[in-house]
């Protein structure tokens, strides 16, 4: 299958599964070495949980940077 096809089907494909095939793909160039790495990925897979199940409440990014301004403009 050439490149091109590839790319246009994963494209074609919802949001979650090409997040999916993108993690994969970037787990074979940059494979686990470290235990450091292993935390972050288990950390980021722990705040992807309490996010998903409405433990934890996110913070529009507008909204971050408006008192990140307010703060420190004064």
């Amino acid at each position: 299958m050439e490149t091109k096809k590839i790319i246009d089907e994963v494209n074609s494909l919802p949001v979650e599964e090409r997040a999916l095939i993108a993690d994969s793909i970037l787990r074979s160039l940059n494979a686990v070495e470290s235990d450091i790495d292993s935390k972050w990925i288990n950390e980021a897979k722990e705040r992807l949980n309490e996010l998903k199940s409405g433990k934890i409440k996110t913070i529009p990014g507008a909204e971050v940077f408006y008192k990140i301004w307010q703060r420190f403009s004064s």
